[in-house]
Parts: structure tokens; C-alpha cells; sequence
């Protein structure tokens, strides 16, 4: 009987995923307030329904009775995490906030495939993160002068790499993480959101050539510090990011290419530098002739994924512990190959349709340091985004970042929800702007 249930739970799980993402795109499309209010409450029941069926299958197959009680605290949580951003901020974008909800659900459930205890702590770490987010928009909203701490953003922000830079422990090669109290805080993470609003905050309003070269050494100090640190993930994300907005505030093409050049040049140097990027770049190459010399990480990640085929094994009935840190930078393999790689792909649409949104955001509000902040933040998510998957499916070498709101990880949870609500913050703006340019209008 479980592997009947296991075996139709499988494609309802990627039905409902695949409505839901169908439906983040007819959003776009809506045509009035009505048609708006409907796909909202029709995703809420599909990941309402989606993380029902998911631990239920769970609990049948390992008949572990915590299940249960972590199920229900779970949809407690996120029905008081939608109820409350709804009640204190009415005009924020529900779109986001469902997203949001639909990749932690997402995260829950695999998370609880794979450890429970590791699943909890992960619950713990988002409660956390919620109730400080839950501050996060009415900051943005009220404090008007945020483009005025440019230095402050720069300098709390080396500060914090220079402190891993001493004091970090390395792991894997990499200086990531600060011990604090039984804790383990990777301060990278966070400066992702410095590092947005310094460079915001120095460039929107002065675009001249000497304030981009006083604003590239800053931002490349930084970015030099990771690569000490060999945080080299976290590297190319600020790297990346800081391209995208000098472009967009500059409206060079020229800073483009330059960005290219130092990226490919940077690149052939970490790997003269760098033993464990010779290692990664070699396992991309052919994982299975460096299966015993650092390829066997991503082979088996391969291995999951082509198991898992289409439509998954089904929960439970996979071997997704074959894959070394299958909770942290392989989830996404680990997903695939009980989920299948429709829903892989679904996850992947769903992450798009969140930086659309950001983009829409940006694009909508009048001034150029919210704009350059929504834009800096939405590429700093996509793009990790894009290194983690890229990376578990060989499409390029593996860089050891995480999966936003689905991977377990503390530090990585708490910004990246710390980001969704400075969004939020940023389209209760534009919602403000609006009505007073109605206001206006009227008059």
C-alpha cells in the first residue's frame, strides 16, 4: 500500500508544482484585481495540498510519529508567517510572498527526507530568520535616507570578511564560518547585502569615472578578501552582481566587457592559486576519470539525477544519502531524483519568476537607489541560484553555494529571507508612490 501511495504522490507532487508555476506567469498576464486574487488563493492551496501530500508520504514510509507533530508545526508557521506579512503589510507583493512560502516548503519536506533532526534545526533557523524579516520592510519604508551610509555599508562589510579572514574555520579548503556559541555564522552571506547597498548607494547618483574607479576598488577589496578566504562562490556572486549594476547605473557597455576580461582573468588565476579549484574544475570536466580524485561528489550527483528521470523515485524510495552534502549544495540532485526532474525544472521556473518580479519592481520605482538596490539584490539571488543548480548538473564547475530558502544552512536562510523582505519593503514603496501620484492626480 505505502509504495502505491509513493508511486501516485510522485506525479501529484510535480502536478501541483507544475499548476503553481503555470501560474506564477499567468500572474503577469492578469487582467484585473479579481483574476490577481484568484491565482494568489490557487497557489496557496496547491502549497497548502503539495506539503501535506510530501510529509505524508514521509510519515507513512518511516512511521516516525515526529512527523506528524513537525507537519503541523510547520503549517502553523507558515500560515501565521503569509497571515502576518498580509496583516502588516497589506500592499505587499503576494506574488513573492507565495513563492517564498512554496521553496521553504520545498526545503521542508526534502530536508525531512533526508534528516529530520537537520530539518528541524533548519525550521528553528527560519522562525528566526521571519521574525527579523518581519522589521525588514517597514525600515525601508520609514527610513528615507538609506542612500546616505555608503561608507558605512563599505566599511561593516570588510570588517566582517576580515574577521573570517581571521578567525574563520576552514572548511574544505575554504575560510567560511565563524564558531559563536555552539553556532556556526557564515558572515559572506550577509555582506551580499551590504555590498548591494554600498555600491547603490555610491553609484545612483554619481555615475562619473572617478567615482566608478573609487567604487571598483572598494567593491574589488572585498572581493579580493573572499578569494583569500576562499569563499570563491561568494566571490563570483559580488563580482557578477557589481557588473550588472555599474552597467545599469552607467549605462556603458564598455564596463561590460572590462567586467569579462578581469572575470576570465581572475578565473585562469584561481586556478594556478587554487588546489581545490584545479580539483572542481577537473571533476566538471569528467567526473567519472576523477571519480576517486574529487569527482565523485558530482558523479553521484549525476548518478541521482538520471535515476530520478522524469517524475522521480518517489520519496523515501531513492538513495539521495550516496550524495556528499546532499542537504547543503546537492539538494537540488537530491530533489530530482525522488521528485524528478520536472519538478527540478518547475523549482528552477519558480526562482525566474521571482527575479521577474524583482525587475519589475526595480523597473517600477522613481528613484535610481531603490532601483539599483531591488536590481543588485534580485542578481545576487537569481545568480546563486544559477551557480548551485549549474554546478549539481555539470553545466559549469561546482562553487559550494547553497540553494536559496531550500538548502539547509543558517546564514544562508536568514539573508535571503532578509533579501525577499527588502523587496517587499521596496514594492510597498512603489505601491506608496503610486497612490500618491493618484492623489495627484486627482486633485
Amino acid at each position: 500500500m505505502e509504495l502505491i501511495i509513493t508511486e501516485i504522490s510522485k506525479y501529484l507532487i510535480t502536478i501541483l508544482l507544475a499548476v503553481y508555476t503555470f501560474m506564477c506567469f499567468s500572474y503577469f498576464s492578469r487582467t484585473n484585481e479579481g483574476s490577481e486574487d484568484l491565482i494568489i488563493r490557487s497557489q496557496r492551496l496547491i502549497i497548502y495540498l503539495m506539503h501535506f501530500v510530501g510529509l505524508f508520504v514521509l510519515y507513512i514510509n518511516q512511521n516516525d510519529i515526529a512527523i506528524i507533530f513537525f507537519y503541523i508545526g510547520q503549517v502553523i508557521f507558515i500560515t501565521l508567517m503569509i497571515s502576518m506579512y498580509k496583516r502588516l503589510y497589506p500592499r505587499l507583493s503576494q506574488l513573492v510572498l507565495n513563492n517564498m512560502s512554496i521553496l521553504i516548503c520545498i526545503g521542508f519536506i526534502i530536508l525531512t527526507r533526508l534528516e529530520i533532526a537537520r530539518a528541524i534545526r533548519q525550521f528553528i533557523i527560519i522562525v528566526f530568520s521571519f521574525i527579523v524579516s518581519l522589521f525588514v520592510p517597514v525600515i525601508i519604508r520609514k527610513i528615507k535616507n538609506l542612500a546616505n551610509f555608503k561608507y558605512a555599508y563599505a566599511i561593516l562589510g570588510i570588517v566582517m570578511l576580515g574577521v573570517v579572514l581571521v578567525l574563520g574555520v576552514t572548511t574544505q579548503g575554504a575560510r567560511l564560518n565563524i564558531g559563536f556559541a555552539g553556532f556556526s555564522i557564515q558572515p559572506s552571506e550577509l555582506v551580499k547585502i551590504l555590498f548591494v547597498f554600498y555600491v547603490a548607494s555610491s553609484l545612483y547618483a554619481d555615475d562619473s569615472f572617478k567615482n566608478v574607479i573609487i567604487t571598483s576598488c572598494i567593491a574589488a577589496f572585498q572581493v579580493i578578501i573572499l578569494v583569500v578566504s576562499r569563499d570563491l562562490g561568494a566571490a563570483v556572486i559580488l563580482f557578477v552582481t557589481y557588473v550588472i549594476m555599474l552597467y545599469v547605473a552607467t549605462r556603458k557597455i564598455r564596463y561590460i566587457g572590462l567586467g569579462l576580461v578581469f572575470g576570465v582573468f581572475a578565473s585562469i588565476l584561481s586556478f594556478k592559486l587554487f588546489d581545490h579549484v584545479k580539483t572542481r574544475v577537473h571533476a566538471w570536466q569528467d567526473p567519472i576519470a576523477t571519480y576517486n580524485k574529487g569527482g565523485y561528489q558530482l558523479a553521484q550527483s549525476l548518478f541521482a539525477i538520471g535515476t530520478g528521470s522524469w517524475f522521480g523515485m518517489g520519496l523515501t524510495m531513492g538513495m539521495p544519502e550516496n550524495i556528499p552534502v546532499a542537504d547543503e549544495d546537492f539538494v537540488f540532485s537530491a530533489i530530482c531524483e525522488e521528485m524528478g526532474i520536472i519538478f527540478g525544472i518547475c523549482i528552477i521556473f519558480v526562482c525566474v519568476s521571482c527575479y521577474i518580479m524583482f525587475l519589475n519592481i526595480a523597473m517600477q520605482l522613481t528613484e535610481s537607489f531603490y532601483k539599483l538596490v531591488a536590481l543588485g539584490l534580485g542578481s545576487c539571488y537569481i545568480f546563486q541560484t544559477f551557480l548551485n543548480i549549474g554546478g549539481v548538473v555539470k553545466f559549469i564547475p561546482s562553487t559550494g553555494v547553497t540553494l536559496p530558502l531550500i538548502s539547509y544552512g543558517g546564514s544562508s536562510i536568514l539573508s535571503t529571507m532578509i533579501m525577499f523582505a527588502i523587496i517587499q519593503g521596496l514594492y510597498v514603496l512603489r505601491t506608496d508612490e503610486e497612490k500618491e501620484t493618484q492623489g495627484d492626480d486627482y486633485e
